[in-house]
């Protein structure tokens, strides 16, 4: 099904989706899930599911500037239904923030899509007419108004960038105003498309062979690639053959921090899914002996089977990291433990939404209790990583502060990502770096007298 074919009553399949995925994320369902069930559903090729896939998170991002813009259009907006105001949200996200298609063809959709609704014919019509004028009014005045709110600078950056005001409040606090502001802009722009090559698998000139064309090298990370373009890679024979994995740049620059050589045992505390874990045996070249911990065991079975196909050696253990039986003496210990991952909001739409501030103190608390635990296991003079995908003070270098333990320099070889605030620590906000925001911290554990 390409997109220049249409559903019934002319919509284009990708809205159709895209809809779809906006009903389930309102009934709770998360984003991501439900945009990979409907494309299924609806067979989309490539491009349309690309198509879908820029709609449906858009406008799931985007939706308190979208709703704002559309109850500046309506007299009477607590009145406006559900489904219409999803058909809406698609729409003016079109008018707004994309050139995909031209105006009058967004507001054509709009419209079609919401005669497709279940109700009389008289209800339809009613429906039809305001969605019409919803739609040219937000045409018309959309630019002055978003204008307006750039010209307020953080006071107005949460309306702006379609953030939760305590996600503002926390990252100005401990980035500043301007790295605040970019990382908001960043978090509604495409999230990078990054693989990594496994060597265990093959050379790296089998996967180049099936790559799209536009991928790109990272100098600094010999087995990253960046793509431009879309790519099924769980379609692909390299997908199949474990040759290469869907990761961030990011991710892979936590493994390079761990720096596992061949005969040591390194620990992973919280390693579902596995591309970390399964990174780590790849850069040690299997010959390191490697126990990753999961507390979930349905994660810990995608955890086994991931390693078996991507040919990395690894014991999984099931338990809650915390207190979980493992004998001590580990070479190095990865903690990347749950946080509000404010730093991968990009390709997590619906996650600024489902997150709240009262998490921030009981994640803050697990996450010093996971630190604790590493530094126990590991050797006298052992290293720990400690990383997160996260921005805010609170999840990084207060909890490593609060471990007391020695800091390893991190940002020697990597001057342009240094901590401005934490000598030697990495931080990595997207919109500087084109990858997923980023904590990563060193520690090593004091020698015994």
């Amino acid at each position: 099904m390409s997109t220049a074919e249409r559903t019934a009553g002319g919509i284009t399949p990708e809205r159709t989706v895209a809809l779809r995925v906006l009903r389930r994320v309102d009934d709770g369902a998360y984003a991501d899930r439900a945009l990979a069930a409907e494309a299924r559903r609806a067979e989309l090729d490539p491009r349309a599911r690309a198509a879908a896939t820029r709609l449906a998170y858009g406008a799931v991002q985007r939706s308190r500037t979208l709703d704002w813009l559309i109850d500046g259009a309506l007299d009477r907006p607590d009145a406006l239904e559900p489904a219409v105001r999803d058909i809406l949200r698609l729409g003016a996200y079109e008018l707004a923030f994309s050139d995909a298609i031209p105006d009058h063809a967004a507001v054509d959709q709009a419209v079609r899509q919401v005669r497709s609704l279940r109700g009389a014919k008289a209800r339809s019509s009613a429906r039809a007419g305001l969605v019409n004028a919803v739609m040219r009014r937000i045409a018309a005045d959309a630019p002055a108004r978003l204008a307006e709110l750039d010209a307020g600078g953080a006071a107005t950056a949460g309306l702006r960038h379609s953030m939760p005001d305590w996600i503002v409040a926390r990252l100005v606090e401990s980035l500043g105003e301007e790295d605040a502001v970019g990382v908001m802009a960043a978090a509604n722009a495409p999230a990078e498309s990054a693989l990594r090559w496994n060597p265990l698998r093959g050379p790296r000139e089998d996967l180049e062979a099936e790559l799209p064309a536009g991928w790109s090298r990272d100098p600094a990370i010999p087995e990253a690639y960046v793509l431009d373009g879309a790519f099924a890679l769980e379609d692909s024979r390299a997908w199949e053959r474990g040759l290469a994995i869907g990761q961030s740049r990011a991710s892979q620059l936590v493994a390079h921090a761990v720096a596992p050589r061949p005969g040591e045992r390194i620990l992973d505390l919280c390693a579902a899914p596995g591309a970390k874990t399964t990174h780590m045996a790849a850069l040690a070249d299997i010959a390191a002996r490697i126990t990753a911990v999961e507390l979930h065991p349905a994660r810990a079975a995608t955890l086994r089977s991931l390693a078996a196909r991507m040919g990395a050696d690894v014991e999984v253990v099931e338990g809650d990291a915390r207190d979980v039986p493992l004998a001590d003496g580990f070479d190095a210990v990865l903690v990347d433990p749950p946080c509000t991952g404010l730093g991968v909001l990009s390709s997590r739409p619906d996650a600024r939404w489902k997150r709240r501030e009262s998490s921030l103190g009981p994640l803050a608390e697990l996450q010093r209790a996971l630190l604790d635990r590493a530094l126990a296991l590991v050797r006298p003079g052992g290293r720990v990583v400690y990383s997160t995908c996260t921005l805010i003070a609170p999840e990084n270098e207060d909890v490593v502060r609060a471990a007391g333990a020695p800091l390893d320099d991190r940002a020697a070889g990597r001057p342009a990502l240094a901590h401005p605030r934490l000598a030697g620590r990495l931080l990595g906000p997207p919109h500087r770096h084109g990858t997923d925001g980023f904590f990563i911290a060193r520690l090593r554990r004091p020698e015994t007298s």
